[in-house]
Formats: structure tokens, C-alpha cells, sequence
């Protein structure tokens, strides 16, 4: 059976689901999708933790679905602007579980991970998978995944 391993760039996904349909994503569709592929033996989803409970819901929802949640706190800067992004943080832990795994399954369409998806290819001989907006993901990333997955239809909630 395949090992696969699932990285959620939930900032990612929320605003460009968000932004090109209105709607959210569907995480537990996606977790049995994976499952019928293979078995998931490592499932990380990244997130801001800005203290609410709605977002606490969220956050539990994932975790009882199979995925180990990490936050990172929010951070406002004195000009007003926001930061609060994962991609070193995930790029560590794809780098660390590659060689473990058969698959690496990432949720995001930011192109800054093709780079990364390529190295993990040549080096673990791994299969890369992306699922984005197909509008809102970097021509980059697609290109650099063995296999890229739209998000439309019934991976929306």
C-alpha cells in the first residue's frame, strides 16, 4: 500500500477558495479521496491562530479528521499589515518525511513550493501532488507536480 503524506496550507486554500467561489474547502472529502489511494501516514495542516472559536472548531474538525494541527500566533505589525505564513515551516516537514513516503500531497497554490517539489522528486524518487484553485495556483507549482488536482465541485463545501 502506498504511504502518503498530506500538507495543508490551510491560509492558502481558505482565501483562494474563498476568493474564486465563495466557499470553503471540503477536508474530509479530500481525506477520503487520499484514502482510497493509498494509507496517510503523516497529515499536517498549517494555521494562524488568531484565538476565536469558530476557528477553534475548525482547527478541531482537522484533527479529529487524522491531521496534526500547528499554529503559528498572528502577528499585526505596527503599519496595520498582517504576517502569518507557513512555507519554511512546511518545507521542513515535506523535506523531513519524504524519504518515508511514496506520495507528498501538498494543499496550496503557492508557486514558492515548486522549487521545493522538484527537489523532492530527484532526491526521494517521491510522487508530488498539489490541489489549488486552478486560477489562483502559480503555473510553477503545477508544472513541478507530478500530479495536480483543481479544486472545484465536491471538494467544496
Amino acid at each position: 500500500m502506498k504511504k502518503i503524506a498530506v500538507f495543508a496550507d490551510v491560509q492558502n486554500i481558505y482565501y483562494t477558495t474563498r476568493q474564486a467561489y465563495g466557499k470553503q474547502f471540503n477536508y474530509r472529502k479530500l481525506w477520503q479521496q487520499l484514502e482510497q489511494q493509498g494509507e496517510i501516514v503523516a497529515a499536517y495542516a498549517y494555521a494562524i491562530d488568531r484565538g476565536d472559536n469558530q476557528q477553534k472548531k475548525f482547527q478541531d474538525v482537522l484533527t479529529h479528521l487524522g491531521f496534526e494541527v500547528k499554529l503559528k500566533p498572528f502577528i499585526q505589525r505596527s503599519d496595520g499589515t498582517a504576517k502569518g505564513d507557513w512555507d519554511v515551516g512546511i518545507t521542513i516537514d515535506i523535506m523531513e518525511t519524504a524519504a518515508q513516503v511514496d506520495t507528498v500531497v501538498l494543499l496550496s497554490g503557492d508557486g514558492d513550493f515548486a522549487i521545493l517539489f522538484d527537489k523532492v522528486k530527484q532526491a526521494y524518487g517521491v510522487k508530488t501532488i498539489a490541489y489549488g484553485v486552478p486560477k489562483l495556483t502559480a503555473k510553477a507549482l503545477i508544472d513541478a507536480s507530478t500530479v495536480f488536482y483543481p479544486i472545484a465541485g465536491d471538494l467544496l463545501l
